[in-house]
């Protein structure tokens, strides 16, 4: 999001699911839809019995891999090399916007200096990609009319992971597929929600509607509507709050919906940080491992159980409508929090969460005229100004952008925060498996934990072969970090030097290997580059 609204003014998904069928040019990179996100996954198998063209940048032989027109196979943690090359190839080869360029963006020039290295030899050797691939790339999205991009973790999940965004941006403006139907720039979000709850300023810099807390008119406007005294300091980012439970400077926290000891990086550090909290408050369905660390646990309820909204990937606002009764003393979050609140001092009273709905798009333009009346009939793709509008499909009509004119951003090759060496030779890269798409841990079903029980890590056959390890072997796999231990999975799905994780099993927590290494703007853990050694047991 912050790669985004950088370069577009607007951190959200350009573009409509429901385009994907009618598109002529699809270009994933760092993404793995059929698994991930199998509805997005499914539009576009249908695109390609349409006839679409598809571009694949992944290091994995995932599924739109064996698919794909062109898969580039590049080494991980190489993406701004890749796409600098690729940039590179497209102005050489005069196939890029130079109206678009002129009349509705600025910083060309900076990042066609900063390319112009980037040439098809020198890129091979950072990424691996063959130089007659790297140009059979070029020219499909250099060409087409329309062309859309589509990337997620495998992007933002490194040191560089706004770099490697913007230079997507940068990719977009300089073809200018963007503004349109079927021509746009689009992250998959990582789990269901996720954009509502940016939305709604679950970010440390922003109130919701991504109203920065910084702006004194921003600041004015919601402590009038509150009735408090507000903070216009920046608030502190997850790996932040960690070091400072650490260091001591942060004393309690409340986590709600999230198991980071399961999720987040270096998961023996945020252990450690939740240990040295005086107090520590989780919300969840259940008791999950971080819970377990917990001195509160308040029982939340799911989506069966309780009203409201959720806005997807697309920015679409829809409806969530109670099914059951809550289960046991669960309750709904927002009834816990306007009780915590009553109790604390600060007086709620909404009697539904159409109220807080109401209250929401009084206070944020992009949801002005969103209201459960309407959301009843439909969903609502935001933003939506006032009562009587639409809704918006697309953004950045005609290269009309938020933030007046789009940026270039000259954006140069930076290597991962760790890389393999001789003592842990191996790379590591995590991700998510179709099985148990979108959800923290299996255990808690066992008709999901069926279909696959146990974690079973993909090892490259020449590896496997190298180091005596059969297929369905247990291996321990361990880092600087900690060690694991995990089936082999041996597959050509992954290349020589690489072993790909998921890491929501309890028996394999995945996330005692990965890095504490983050992005320097959003804090993000680099999930998809770290050193490992592999030992046959």
């Amino acid at each position: 999001m912050a790669g985004l609204a950088t370069s577009f003014g607007s951190g959200a998904m350009t573009n409509s699911i429901n385009e994907i069928p009618h598109s002529k040019v699809l270009f994933v990179i760092g993404a793995n839809p059929t698994e991930a996100h199998p509805v997005i996954g499914a539009k576009m198998r249908q695109a390609l019995r349409n006839g679409a063209t598809l571009v694949v940048a992944d290091p994995r032989k995932t599924e739109l891999a064996g698919k794909a027109h062109v898969w580039l196979r590049l080494k991980p943690g190489t993406d701004i090399a890749l796409i600098n090359g690729l940039m590179h190839i497209i102005l050489k080869s005069g196939w890029h916007d130079e109206a678009f360029i002129k009349e509705c963006t600025s910083g060309f020039e900076q990042v066609a200096e900063t390319v112009e290295k980037y040439t098809p030899e020198y890129v091979e050797k950072i990424t691996g990609v063959p130089e007659h691939l790297l140009f059979e790339a070029a020219k499909i999205y250099g060409t087409a009319e329309r062309a859309q991009i589509f990337y997620t973790l495998g992007i933002t999940e490194h040191i560089c992971g706004t770099d490697n965004v913007m230079s997507l941006a940068n990719l977009t403006l300089m073809t200018g597929n963007i503004g349109k139907p079927n021509a746009g720039l689009n992250p998959m979000r990582g789990q269901n929600n996720v954009q509502g709850a940016c939305d709604m300023g679950a970010l440390p810099n922003v109130y919701p509607g991504y109203q920065k807390v910084d702006f004194p008119m921003v600041q004015d406007k919601f402590e009038e509507a509150w009735g408090v005294k507000l903070s216009n300091k920046v608030g502190l980012m997850i790996p932040d709050m960690f070091d400072k439970a650490i260091s001591g400077e942060v004393k309690a926290m409340y986590i709600m919906g999230e198991d980071p000891v399961l999720t987040d990086g270096d998961a023996n550090h945020v252990r450690k940080a939740l240990q040295h909290l005086d107090f520590l408050v989780v919300q969840n369905l259940f008791l999950t491992e971080t819970a377990k660390l917990a001195d509160v646990v308040l029982p939340g309820a799911s989506f069966a159980e309780k009203d409201g909204t959720f806005t997807n990937t697309e920015r679409r606002v829809q409806r969530v409508r109670q099914a059951i009764n809550p289960l046991g003393d669960s309750r709904p979050d927002w009834r816990i929090l306007i009780d915590l609140s009553n109790r604390m001092g600060y007086p709620m009273s909404y009697n539904h969460p159409s109220e807080i709905m109401d209250e929401m798009a009084s206070l944020s333009p992009i949801y002005g005229g969103v209201s459960f009346d309407r959301l009843d009939e439909s969903g609502l793709q935001w933003p939506v100004t006032d009562k009587n509008h639409p809704g918006t499909q697309y953004l950045h009509d005609k290269g009309k952008f938020s933030c007046g004119i789009a940026r270039f951003q000259p954006i140069e090759h930076q290597p991962p925060g760790e890389e393999p060496d001789a003592e842990y030779p191996f790379l590591l890269s995590t991700g998510r498996i179709l099985y148990h798409y979108n959800i923290t841990t299996p255990g808690y079903s066992k008709t999901l934990t069926s279909f696959r029980s146990e974690e079973q890590a993909m090892l490259n056959p020449d590896d496997a072969k190298r180091l005596g390890i059969q297929d369905q072997e247990t291996i321990s796999v361990a880092s600087r970090r900690g060690k694991v231990q995990t089936k082999a999975w041996v597959t050509d799905r992954v290349p020589p030097g690489v072993i790909w994780m998921s890491f929501h099993y309890l028996a394999t927590p995945t996330n005692e290997l990965t890095s504490s290494n983050v992005d320097k703007t959003t804090k993000t853990y680099e999930y998809k580059v770290s050193a490992v050694k592999i030992e046959k047991l």
